[in-house]
């Protein structure tokens, strides 16, 4: 099976929404400010996204952890 660009980065946009999510209810509940949630939740979602897809295709190259058949 090859594993291309895109379902790297249909994968990245779906775990950005969840740890999205996650950031904004953890920060809200922490400053109780939900102002404060969406703003760092949209910050880290541009950041994070590039960072995951970059972190994902250098995994792709690596040949740690796996078996020859």
């Amino acid at each position: 099976m090859k594993i291309t660009r895109k379902r790297s980065f249909l994968k990245t946009l779906s775990w950005r929404a969840i740890a999205s999510l996650d950031t904004f209810i953890l920060t809200w509940i922490v400053t109780g400010n939900p102002t404060a949630g969406i703003t760092v939740s949209a910050l880290e979602i541009v950041t994070k996204m590039g960072l995951y897809y970059f972190h994902e295709r250098a995994w792709l190259r690596s040949n740690i952890g796996t078996k020859k058949k």
